[in-house]
């Protein structure tokens, strides 16, 4: 016979699920409207639009369309996304439309580090690969970097944010006595360049040190010479190479400083570029890295305020074009615990892991031999 508490019980644990499985099913429909407004938010950001509605006083859309312009039926629909995510605001009796200056502060590129606009990119730019991630998810193998081909263009101004704004400020003075060994004149690597915005403003800033930057991207390798051309940097150099083998390739002892920014993890074989890295630095060298902050362990990933983005990103680019390779395929995540476990194969014995207060996304690696 069923008793009236256990009665209870069922009724109350019914009521529990239903309320869970409409709790979940709200969530999906919030990360539907999320993943939507995240296109048309990197659609404003790469044409300019909240910019342009940054400096405007309420308008319409055919004078928004104006300023920016821009097709005003393709702005209009737009503006419509931008209203029903609570991005922009409408009078609904002039029909005039105005971005908020708080919402304008992490949107524009005057907000320089606390443009979030900018990361919205990855969402599109990885959407364009879905079809090709899910033949890999069925037959395994990666999709090559050919495949993305704005991914050096969005990198650069990520890095544009997250390390050339801070790189005077908060990167150089991690390492003591930096600064003043650039002024005097040293060699530098940076591997894994991109289109090589790091060296370009140390060249600038450091005449008297010479700098090196490889990347396997023959593009931006061609596209960092060519603006340091423009700028006549002589004292910097791009080269085209795969590290797969840069332990055995690497010169030994020939530069001072060698930096990796984010690039660890997408190559083929990171611990043979690590050891790399030791080998070409001088005894007294410093390698300073910085590489995605997770902590190598899922389930405290779980409290990461971008978790669920690096994951993705990791496992639609940084994963997959390091498998492409017929590589380790280490993805974003692989963490601190094995970045230091890695490091300590590699033969350094001299791991500093540093933090900057504003930036959640990175670790900052101080290594020496």
């Amino acid at each position: 016979m069923q008793t009236k508490s256990m009665s209870r019980a069922n009724t109350d644990s019914q009521f529990d699920r239903t309320s869970a499985e409409e709790a979940f099913a709200d969530k999906l429909l919030t990360t539907l409207n999320n993943g939507a407004l995240c296109l048309m938010v990197s659609i404003g950001h790469r044409t300019g639009l909240f910019d342009v509605m940054s400096t405007l006083l309420p308008s319409t859309s055919e004078e928004i369309a104006r300023a920016a312009s821009l097709n005003e039926r393709y702005v209009r629909e737009w503006l419509g996304a931008m209203v029903t995510g609570r991005v922009v605001t409408v009078d609904p009796d002039t029909s005039k439309f105005v971005l908020p200056a708080e919402h304008a502060a992490s949107l524009t590129r005057s907000a320089a580090a606390d443009n979030m606009a900018v990361f919205s990119q990855y969402i599109g730019m990885l959407g364009g690969v879905e079809d090709d991630i899910v033949e890999c998810f069925k037959k395994g193998g990666g999709v090559p970097y050919a495949k993305f081909p704005r991914f050096h263009e969005v990198m650069a101004e990520d890095s544009g944010q997250s390390v050339l704004s801070s790189l005077e400020s908060h990167i150089l003075p991690l390492v003591p006595g930096l600064t003043h060994n650039l002024e005097k004149g040293i060699r530098v690597l940076d591997l894994g360049c991109g289109r090589g915005q790091i060296s370009i403003q140390l060249g600038e800033l450091y005449p008297n040190s010479h700098f090196v930057g490889m990347d396997l991207s023959e593009d931006a390798i061609a596209f960092a010479r060519s603006k340091a051309a423009k700028l006549a940097l002589n004292n910097i150099d791009f080269i085209t190479v795969d590290a797969s083998n840069f332990d055995e390739t690497a010169e030994p002892e020939s530069f001072d400083v060698v930096t990796t920014f984010d690039a660890i993890h997408d190559q083929a074989k990171p611990l043979n570029v690590l050891r790399g890295i030791h080998r070409s630095l001088k005894l007294d060298g410093v390698y300073l890295m910085q590489d995605i902050s997770g902590t190598s362990h899922v389930n405290k990933d779980i409290e990461h305020p971008i978790g669920t983005l690096l994951y993705t990103i990791s496992c639609m680019h940084c994963m997959t074009v390091s498998l492409a390779q017929d590589g380790e395929g280490l993805g974003a995540m692989w963490g601190e615990e094995r970045t230091c476990e890695y490091l300590q194969k590699a033969g350094f014995s001299s791991i500093e892991i540093h933090r900057l207060s504003h930036d959640i996304q990175n670790n900052w690696y101080v290594v020496r031999k």
